[in-house]
């Protein structure tokens, strides 16, 4: 009989949001220091508990006198006043005006008795211990009354109030040194899974092994919610420890949130262990990413899994617990930025359920904003930092074509979609050409390097601004290029005496870029009966691989071998080009990708020159 659990009913997910809502997180009340109050919420109204300010003061330098001594004056027809005294901020009067008097004051200064106003400096005249004042005044003038900012026991600020720096200096006026706000509420960051590594420690890939990119993940995203996070330690698929640290977690935290054990997997225990030690109320959602999610309760704490696939993680947190995290904290949820824009290509999806879909965000010549998906898989970090947004997708949805109308939620009111668009090859100086272009208002080109076969379809549909491309007749114009040296990585003095693509034999382990690489193409044509040999995304790839000891020889670079201290046997040359999207030639964003491309060097890159006919041959030369 299988352990192997399905999921039975899986959960609308308007129907889960009530259910993470109804958890009863509440951290309740805090008091806390006004010099750490800055962003918390106000759980409770604050009154005045004094006058603001406390006495009569005086709001300019000048002189304060009896505004009915003034009756008349003029700059004509001044009224003259002796000064009988002087009073600064900070002190006591030691003088009183009487009728026909006036005593010099400084601005925040205590008005002496028998004053009713106070006269700028800038209107008065001196002649000797007399002034001429030379216009009338009212009572009251130059004057703010004792109260006149707040009044002791007038409601200074509401329970709600989220406080900043203008809060702030009203509770320091009222002399408040400490404040009642809402708690964050702790949450519990737990990561699971036999295969996870924390980050920082050595990977072994040959067993699967993988960074935790979940709990520093989630808990930046909790902390952003108003939450406060609390690392737990990595906990494997044992039941007995799992529930061991769930409950500990449970007693401190008033909320549990673990990553990964959730799907319906033999050896995934989360959901067991809640089954068995608590109430478990969700076991899977009807969206995607995000499909194995549970929702439960820990003795008296409350508790959520998120799937494993850290897009999956972040995209379900986002949607259903982040709203519950800012209600516990007393945080309002913050305004929902939304762009209007039109699918670049069309995009096929699988119906039944609720699907958030990652999306990158452009412009074309016009300025009119193309939409791209972005997604690579929820396990692919990158599906969600290549990206603007979502489009949320509807479950009956199955086909979106381009051109059609679609709304993206940005990721928060912050995003700001780059202003120039690349794709194509990847490699060192693809990188430096990056790193040379200006930033539009602080706005870095993006690239995705999704190698140049796919770059070149994407450019057939008008989506990116450029390419770096091996290939000819792209159907843009050249800007700039570059040669690159590449040949076969090899451990540091190539103990299997590789000299050439001969010695490729069968028991050789090979590794090479993948299909759709420039890079693949080249050692495709030259390597007709070499070993078909496994695939690296990236022109380093390979070259990891002979260092972890997976590979005996790689597909790489020149640059590469030399920066990670490996030998290379040379095959040939390859031209990369810098291509402009015709449509895109007048963008300003073009203009500085072009001062880049015209000020790029590649000296200190080993096997890298300069080509300064850019329209020249792109195919590989071979030695």
């Amino acid at each position: 009989m299988s352990d192997r659990k399905q999921f039975r009913t899986l959960t609308p997910p308007e129907e889960l949001r009530d259910i993470v809502a109804g958890l009863g997180i509440d951290p309740g009340i805090k008091q806390v220091p006004l010099s750490e109050a800055r962003g918390r919420v106000l759980a409770e109204r604050l009154d005045a508990p004094l006058d603001v300010p406390g006495f009569d003061r005086a709001s300019v330098d000048g002189y304060a006198l009896r505004a009915s001594d003034t009756t008349g004056a003029s700059e004509t027809n001044p009224v003259s006043l002796p000064a009988v005294g002087t009073v600064h901020a900070g002190e006591e009067p030691d003088a009183t005006v009487g009728p026909g008097e006036c005593v010099q004051i400084s601005t925040g200064a205590v008005v002496p008795s028998g004053a009713d106003a106070v006269v700028m400096v800038e209107q008065t005249n001196e002649n000797g211990d007399v002034r001429l004042v030379q216009t009338a005044l009212t009572p009251g003038s130059g004057i703010m009354p004792a109260g006149a900012d707040i009044s002791a026991g007038d409601r200074a600020l509401p329970p709600g109030t989220r406080l900043t720096a203008r809060e702030t200096g009203l509770l320091a006026a009222l002399g408040i040194e400490s404040v009642p706000v809402r708690a964050r509420p702790t949450v519990a960051i737990i990561s699971t899974g036999d295969e996870l590594v924390p980050v920082g420690e050595p990977l072994d890939s040959s067993t699967g092994q993988i960074h935790d990119v979940n709990a520093p993940t989630i808990a930046a995203a909790v902390a952003a919610a108003g939450g406060e996070p609390k690392r737990y330690p990595h906990v494997g698929d044992d039941f007995d420890a799992m529930a061991d640290l769930l409950e500990r977690a449970s007693e401190e935290c008033d909320l549990v949130l673990s990553s990964g054990s959730t799907s319906a997997s033999a050896v995934d225990v989360v959901y067991r262990v809640i089954e068995e030690t608590g109430e478990l109320l969700v076991h899977g959602v009807a969206v995607k990413p995000g499909k194995p999610l549970l929702v439960g309760e820990l003795g008296e704490g409350a508790y959520v899994g998120l799937p494993g696939y850290p897009v999956s993680a972040l995209t379900t947190f986002r949607v259903f617990v982040a709203p519950a995290i800012r209600e516990a904290a007393g945080r309002p949820e913050p305004e929902r930025a939304t762009l209007a824009g039109e699918m670049a290509v069309e995009e096929r999806f699988e119906p039944g359920r609720l699907r958030y879909v990652p999306v990158g965000v452009t412009t074309d010549g016009g300025g009119d904003r193309l939409v791209y998906p972005v997604d690579k898989g929820s396990g692919a970090t990158t599906s969600l930092t290549d990206a603007d947004g979502v489009v949320a997708m509807a479950p009956e949805t199955q086909y979106l074509a381009a051109g059609e109308s679609v709304t993206v939620e940005l990721f928060s009111p912050d995003v700001r979609p780059p202003a120039l668009l690349g794709m194509g090859a990847s490699g060192p100086g693809v990188s430096r050409l990056l790193d040379s272009v200006s930033p539009d208002r602080g706005r870095p080109p993006r690239y995705l390097a999704r190698g140049e076969q796919a770059a070149r379809s994407w450019l057939s549909d008008d989506v990116p601004d450029f390419l770096v491309t091996s290939e000819e007749d792209t159907g843009g114009e050249t800007m700039g290029a570059w040669s690159r040296e590449w040949g076969l990585v090899v451990p540091r003095g190539n103990p299997a005496d590789v000299t050439d693509i001969g010695d490729l034999t069968d028991e050789v382990r090979l590794v090479r870029q993948a299909s759709g690489t420039g890079l693949h193409a080249a050692f495709e044509t030259l390597a007709d009966d070499a070993p078909v040999g496994a695939t690296g995304p990236g022109v380093e790839s390979p070259a990891r691989q002979v260092i972890d000891g997976r590979a005996d020889v790689g597909v790489g670079l020149r640059a590469t071998a030399e920066r990670v201290g490996l030998g290379f046997v040379p095959l040939g040359t390859q031209r990369l080009h810098v291509v402009v999207n015709p449509s895109r030639t007048e963008k300003s964003a073009v203009a500085r990708l072009e001062d880049a491309v015209s000020g790029l060097s590649v000296e200190g890159l080993a096997g890298y020159e300069r080509v300064d006919a850019p329209n020249s041959s792109s195919k590989s030369e071979t030695r």
